[in-house]
């Protein structure tokens, strides 16, 4: 037994130690590396351009002159005369105030005035007969100042009638309130027969909102003033002659407004509270499509920046240390070059402020495959196809996450 297992030994060691030797330099064999394509990408080569600058900001409507319609006289509310809430032509009738006490106080002092007048008529008469009589010495000199007195008295007397007078028809006109401009109505604060005592806080009736042109106001914060005071001192922004920029503005639902308007205002001071100051632009608004009080966006044009770099948003990233883009470099690999973003160009492009120079080549489709370091295909715009093996492999190389 134990001469046969010796045997048996000295055969199966050797195959042993050579299946062993084969394993192991099979094991130690390299397995070839899998190659990886480039990764095909669009670029834009960078051309300094001059470009319109356009600021936006959100904005309220304002009536251009609103008009509070008060009661001057007192009296009972005979009747309102326009639709609330509607459109009114200047000199329409609004309300009407009973006129009868007014009429009557309007007689009154035009009988004063004839009166006084009729004193006045005999004063001069009797100046008339007392002058000469004095003169010859028939009639003293007191006599004389008498009949003087009498005559400025009375001349003094119409003067007075005829105030009266003026005040009454004035009154009386102030029964009868009109539009003082065309415009939209409030709601009636008093209703009809009610007693309206013009020395009360309750003599305001309603008021009428001016809409044709309208106002549009915004803000300007004290940051983006002087941010772009810089920029025009730098010589990298040139406002409009005169600073006549034009206003547009984009409605609620997105909607653009189709009338520009104008800036007329700008407050001289910052607000304390908010640290903005208030400017004012005219907006044509013959349709009545703007009432006032709704919100909008205003964009506001004019000035323009010369030698602007410009590049799609989307070719942007946002990194741990801030903004960044891919540029292909001459050997055809990508690397990472941070830059500094300045305002939206339109609707898809943004504003490089510094970090990019004119020729560099900028990756705008196929951001995600990008692996820094490694060589890219440039491809026709369009061509670029974001695959998920490719966009995976690129951030887990470090690739950064899209700008959002």
């Amino acid at each position: 037994m134990h001469a046969g297992s010796a045997k048996l030994s000295k055969v199966l060691i050797p195959v042993v130690i050579s299946c062993g030797l084969a394993l192991a330099a099979g094991c130690s064999k390299e397995v070839p590396p899998t190659h990886r394509p480039a990764p095909e990408v669009s670029v834009l080569t960078v051309a300094p351009q001059t470009i319109p600058a356009v600021w936006t900001f959100v904005a309220q409507t304002e009536s251009s002159q609103q008009v509070d319609i008060v009661a001057r006289v007192s009296g009972y509310l005979d009747k309102i005369g326009y639709q609330e809430g509607e459109f009114v032509k200047e000199g329409q009738i609004l309300f009407q105030i009973d006129p009868k006490p007014f009429q009557a106080q309007l007689d009154a002092a035009r009988g004063e005035l004839l009166a006084q007048q009729a004193r006045n008529t005999t004063a001069i008469a009797n100046l008339n007969r007392v002058k000469p009589l004095a003169q010859q010495n028939a009639l003293s000199q007191a006599d004389l100042d008498r009949a003087q007195g009498e005559f400025d008295a009375s001349r003094a007397a119409v003067f007075a009638a005829q105030a009266k007078v003026t005040e009454a028809e004035l009154n009386l006109g102030y029964t009868t309130i009109r539009a003082p401009v065309a415009g939209l109505t409030s709601r009636s604060l008093q209703r009809q027969g009610a007693y309206i005592n013009a020395l009360s806080p309750e003599a305001k009736l309603t008021y009428v909102a001016k809409v044709e042109p309208i106002w549009v106001n915004f803000s300007v914060s004290q940051n983006q003033f002087a941010k772009t005071q810089d920029l025009i001192k730098k010589g990298q922004l040139i406002p409009p002659k005169g600073e006549d920029y034009d206003v547009e503005v984009v409605m609620a639902d997105g909607t653009v407004y189709p009338r520009r308007g104008k800036i007329n205002f700008a407050a001289p001071a910052f607000s304390q509270e908010t640290g903005s100051f208030m400017v004012r632009a005219v907006v044509p608004n013959p349709k009545r499509e703007l009432r006032p009080g709704m919100f909008v966006t205003v964009l506001m044009h004019g000035a323009v920046r010369p030698d602007a770099v410009v590049v799609p948003q989307l070719a942007v990233q946002q990194g741990s240390n801030g903004h960044l883009v891919y540029v292909v470099k001459e050997d055809g690999a990508a690397e990472v070059r941070p830059v500094v973003v300045g305002d939206y160009s339109g609707v898809k492009d943004i504003v490089i402020a510094s970090g990019l120079r004119a020729g560099d080549r900028v990756v705008v489709e196929g951001v995600l495959k990008v692996v820094p370091g490694q060589p890219v295909k440039i491809v026709e715009p369009g061509a670029a196809k974001a695959g998920k093996g490719t966009a995976a492999a690129g951030k887990a190389a470090g690739a950064p996450d899209r700008k959002k």
